[in-house]
């Protein structure tokens, strides 16, 4: 049984592949990646000016490109090359064809 802290967000099939989709969750906005069937959630606010872009960012060597400044995040984890502040990631499950993302509080690193 799935814990009541998960949210179902969508279908694994309605992720384009390298395509970002936006999603928010308990006042948590959200940027999930499809990167060859790996599926990713990082926090969709970038810690440099706060833009809600995330999701819209350019993804390259398993990092996405925020699209305002080019800071880069890892898609596994949220963490910047530079040791500066990253983003927050959050767990996912996938069952039965249905994503489902755990974001329980909103927290920021800035």
């Amino acid at each position: 049984m799935l814990s009541e802290k998960y949210s179902k967000v969508c279908r694994q099939e309605d992720l384009i592949e390298g395509i970002g989709n936006r999603f928010l969750i308990n006042d948590i906005d959200i940027a999930l990646f499809n990167i060859k069937g790996d599926i990713f959630a990082l926090c969709n606010v970038c810690p440099h000016q706060h833009s809600a872009l995330i999701y819209k960012g350019f993804i390259e060597d398993n990092c996405v490109i925020c699209p305002v400044h080019g800071w880069k995040f890892n898609l596994k984890d949220g963490k910047m090359n530079n040791g500066g502040n990253g983003l927050n990631s959050y767990p996912i499950k996938i069952i039965d064809g249905n994503i489902y993302i755990k974001a329980e509080e909103k927290k920021t690193n800035w």
